[in-house]
């Protein structure tokens, strides 16, 4: 048996989830590793072992990522391989939301039904009528 394979057997599956949600959500974000060593205060070789699953991250470390990628810790410890980073978002909600006006809550407001339509936008079949492509149109409110 070779070192490397023994290894493999040894890990952590949480663990390799954790640093495969970090890894992701850093790439989803466009983020690099040295922009997340900037921000964080973590080392740059930190981050890409966390994210190799080679290195366990701290609680302070995860905290700080998890304030970076403007999730909470919860999406990054959920133990679901799907975990919905929307359900854990709800979570973090009031926190993000203080100290809005009453225009920036009519803004969000505003996006999430934007959101909610387009969602629907892109469910909706597209139909043909005699070669046009006809968009379904918007829910009444």
């Amino acid at each position: 048996m070779t070192p490397a394979s023994a290894d493999a057997r040894n890990r952590d599956p949480e663990l390799d989830l954790l640093a495969e949600r970090l890894r992701r959500t850093r790439d989803y974000l466009g983020m690099s590793q040295q922009y997340v060593c900037d921000m964080t205060g973590i080392p740059r070789s930190a981050v890409s072992d966390i994210e190799r699953g080679a290195r366990r991250v701290d609680s302070l470390e995860l905290k700080k990522l998890a304030r970076l990628y403007t999730r909470p810790v919860s999406y990054f410890l959920a133990k679901e391989e799907d975990a919905d980073p929307g359900e854990h978002a709800l979570a973090g909600m009031p926190r993000a939301l203080v100290g809005l006006t009453d225009g920036d809550w009519d803004e969000v407001l505003s996006f999430a039904e934007f959101l909610k339509y387009r969602r629907a936008q892109d469910e909706a079949p597209n139909t043909e009528q005699d070669g046009e492509h006809v968009t379904p149109s918007r829910p009444a409110e």
